[in-house]
């Protein structure tokens, strides 16, 4: 059993020692900003929204409140909502003539929900400089907007994207939502992101993107029927400029993820699509999964001498490496320790996903199963 310790370490001094940092949590909105710029651009944000009822008004109310010196406008696309979504945003809105909101046309062949939303949105937003693209259930601080394009326009950005602060309040978003925001780093390392080559990423909640670029792009269509849209978004957006994704505080989750199923929903919808649909990467990803998080601690419990060193060697590792995820979250330290069984209960999602999409239920939300668009 000593060549599994060893693998599982080696996969372990490289994940923290060569991967960009991913697991520092060192980008962030607030560190290292330009100077204000000279004009502030246009702006519309686009909201698509479908049955969005329980958070609308706060994600609305957030939008109509920014600080912003410069033109800014809000379209909210409501997609065949049937809770009563576009009232309750207008009631968030009062007298502000900020908001439009826009009744969305039934979902269009080959297009998820979402991006159909979207794409109506924009072509009803005009030729503004800017267009943040930001969802139903994010609110976001006053000066979230001025922050955006203070850095894309100072750093001349054709995309800068938060990852919004997600709930983390129920057992089950304590245990699971730090290591969601930390496996996505993994995947897609900031650093990397941010990089003038390199890896495109974005972080769907929050999008301040060029319309120009977005426009010599291809436009919205150029995605139409992604699944895991923000990531196709922002490697789609890097072919035409330089990117930035960040962690945030201004900007926050306010969708409720109370129970374990919940969560397991939200990680299951999209996790196979991850996996290009692939069963050999399935397999590859559940073995990669058990052997650099099981077995150092199974090493570690039942293992002897090298075997049982290098297991708890790796343990140590991942458990270090989870911290400053952990710190941004306030959550305790002692969470580290317990990523291994995290990571088999994201294992199992995984497998749950492909099997929703094996049986024509895959990346359900909302009533629309959308992975088979993209598989």
């Amino acid at each position: 059993m000593i060549w599994v310790g060893g693998i599982a370490l080696a996969v372990w001094l490289v994940l923290v020692f060569a991967r960009d940092g991913f697991w520092l949590t060192r980008e962030r909105d607030t560190r290292a900003l330009p100077p204000l710029p000279v004009r502030w651009p246009s702006v519309v944000a686009v909201v698509p929204a479908r049955d969005e009822a329980e958070v609308i008004a706060r994600s609305i109310g957030s939008l109509i409140a920014q600080d912003y010196a410069g033109e800014f406008r809000v379209v909210l696309v409501d997609d065949n909502s049937s809770d009563g979504t576009a009232g309750i945003a207008r009631a968030a809105a009062g007298e502000s003539d900020r908001l439009t909101v826009l009744d969305g046309a039934p979902l269009a062949p080959g297009w998820t929900g979402k991006l159909w939303a979207v794409h109506q949105g924009i072509a009803a937003a005009g030729a503004p400089d800017y267009l943040w693209l930001t969802d139903a259930d994010i609110a976001h601080a006053p000066d979230t907007l001025a922050t955006l394009v203070t850095r894309a326009v100072g750093e001349d950005r054709v995309l800068v994207t938060l990852m919004a602060r997600l709930r983390c309040e129920s057992l089950a978003e304590r245990a699971l939502i730090p290591a969601f925001v930390w496996f996505f780093a993994m995947l897609y390392p900031f650093a990397a992101v941010n990089r003038a080559t390199g890896i495109g990423g974005a972080a769907g909640g929050c999008m301040l993107a060029r319309r120009d670029a977005l426009e010599a792009a291809g436009g919205i269509a150029a995605v139409c029927n992604a699944l895991i849209d923000d990531c196709a978004f922002g490697a789609m957006m890097k072919r035409q400029g330089r990117v930035w994704l960040g962690l945030t505080d201004r900007s926050v989750s306010i969708r409720r993820y109370e129970t374990w199923g919940s969560v397991g929903a939200m990680i299951a919808r999209s996790a196979y699509a991850q996996l290009r649909y692939s069963p050999v990467l399935l397999a590859g990803t559940l073995v990669g999964l058990a052997l650099i998080y099981a077995a150092p601690v199974l090493l570690t419990l039942f293992g002897e001498g090298y075997a049982r060193g290098l297991g708890l060697a790796a343990w140590v590792l991942m458990t270090i490496a989870f911290q400053p995820m952990l710190r941004f979250y306030h959550r305790s330290p002692l969470w580290g320790v317990a990523l291994p069984a995290i990571a088999l209960f994201y294992a199992a999602q995984t497998f749950a996903s492909a099997w929703a999409h094996w049986r024509g239920r895959g990346g359900m939300w909302k009533g629309r199963a959308q992975a088979a668009i993209g598989a």
